[in-house]
């Protein structure tokens, strides 16, 4: 499907990184002989509302929709059905997209796929999937489904590219039933397992009403810019963090951990108010509203997208924009108490953007985000794409947008890291183009 000829401009917005009623100086280096300039900007953030009722709006940043294309239902693609995709990442130096399905070996083995998608700024093509590669376990064989009686089931969620390595993370939310724990694994691009990160014990699963909910753990991933770090959060709260989310009240604070890429270890942890469900239901069934996906639009700063679904209305998609500095770090804390912030303060958070606002036809279930392509005026273009649960009544669904953003006239800004941050940082802005070499495709590996 091309992309509707009613292109919408949906203004978002620009949330400063600083506490609240705060100025966060920004040195600015010499950009004349003469003098050095420096850059204030005044912080808006407040802590975090029980509601979605209450969730102020940010301004400054604007998303132009481009468009919509779908993929046929049930392709078939190398002899696998092409569906389930929860998760999407671009690799800038192939000019391709990782697309992984969440089927649990049922359909097929666990897997990937490669795309190429063409966006320009007036519409997104329909995808071409261009392979499919089988995810391995670490003695190179496929992992198999609950049937096959084993330890291992996988249950895949988000695809990152790691490119300084040429490699994948994918994140597994385990199984609460059969005893499995959440877990990351890097692999290489055909699939082949490099190795498993260790998951924190807070997120082991535990008999019973405590630890991790089943299926609602670690739904999300994203790299920081400079690829030294990751972030990984869960789709809702541990039972001993809250409650879900429902129609008359917000969830309880579900948990975004940060970790060393190349160790594996935690760094910092926040806690995150996701939105009552927004939609009240009008037919039998369940109503949720978790955190399917998060995407870093900086070195700090981050787009955390909630998915809803209630019976009857359908799904609710909202971005939000938050800053991993606000918030007290939670990785030390064995509960939160839902609604007593006596013991963390949860990260703040504005609307970027109600996908309802779009008027589309139909709404799917999007799990998946990722920033796509340049447009030749250098703006970045933002990507979603949605799980169709390999249902006929759903769709694959591409959604584009143009992501445009703050030019200022300076060549670059700099600020010091949080005490928190354990690299170097030079504070560059993403919406500040600065020299960088696209490193070359690297030969595939006998």
């Amino acid at each position: 499907m091309s992309a509707n000829e009613d292109r919408q401009s949906v203004t978002i917005g620009f949330i400063n990184p600083a506490a609240p009623n705060v100025m966060r100086p920004f040195i600015v280096p010499a950009v004349s002989t003469f003098s050095a300039i420096c850059a204030l900007f005044l912080a808006g953030c407040a802590n975090a509302p029980s509601s979605n009722t209450e969730v102020p709006n940010a301004t400054g940043i604007s998303l132009r929709f481009i468009g919509e294309a779908v993929v046929p239902h049930r392709m078939d693609v190398g002899g696998t059905t092409f569906g389930g995709i929860s998760g999407i990442d671009y690799d800038e130096a192939r000019d391709q997209y990782y697309l992984l399905s969440d089927d649990r070996s049922e359909r097929s083995p666990a897997r990937f796929y490669t795309a190429k998608i063409a966006i320009t700024g007036s519409e997104i093509k329909v995808p071409q999937i261009t392979s499919v590669v089988t995810l391995k376990r670490p003695d190179g064989t496929v992992y198999s489904s609950e049937k096959a009686g084993v330890r291992d089931v996988p249950d895949p969620e988000a695809i990152r590219y790691r490119a300084d390595t040429d490699t994948l993370f994918w994140t597994s939310e385990g199984d609460k039933k059969l005893g499995i724990d959440p877990s990351v694994r890097e692999i290489k691009l055909d699939g082949s397992f490099i190795r498993e990160m260790p998951t924190l014990p807070m997120f082991r699963m535990q008999p019973g009403d405590s630890g991790p909910r089943d299926n609602l753990t670690f739904e999300g991933m994203t790299l920081t810019p400079d690829g030294k770090a990751f972030w990984v959060s869960m789709e809702s709260a541990r039972f001993e963090d809250g409650l879900e989310p429902t129609v008359d009240k917000a969830g309880g604070p579900l948990r975004i951990t940060l970790y060393h890429a190349n160790s594996g270890n935690a760094i910092r942890q926040i806690a995150y108010i996701p939105d009552a469900i927004p939609l009240k239901p009008t037919a039998k069934g369940e109503a949720d509203n978790g955190v399917p996906e998060i995407l870093m639009l900086d070195q700090f700063r981050m787009l955390v997208l909630e998915r809803s679904y209630s019976p009857g209305p359908g799904n609710s998609l909202r971005v939000y924009l938050i800053d991993t500095r606000d918030g007290s770090d939670v990785l030390n804390v064995p509960a939160l108490r839902e609604g007593n912030y006596s013991n963390y303060t949860p990260a703040a958070k504005r609307l970027l953007i109600n996908f309802d606002s779009l008027k589309l036809k139909k709404l799917d279930n999007t799990e998946g985000m990722t920033f796509g392509p340049r447009l030749p005026s250098g703006n970045r273009t933002l990507v979603f794409v949605s799980d169709d649960n390999f249902r006929g009544s759903q769709i694959n669904q591409f959604l584009a947008f143009e992501v445009i953003e703050p030019r200022p006239t300076v060549s670059y800004v700099i600020e010091p890291p949080p005490m928190w941050w354990p690299y170097p940082y030079y504070g560059y802005r993403p919406w500040i183009p600065r020299p960088r070499l696209v490193p070359a495709p690297k030969p595939k590996q006998n």
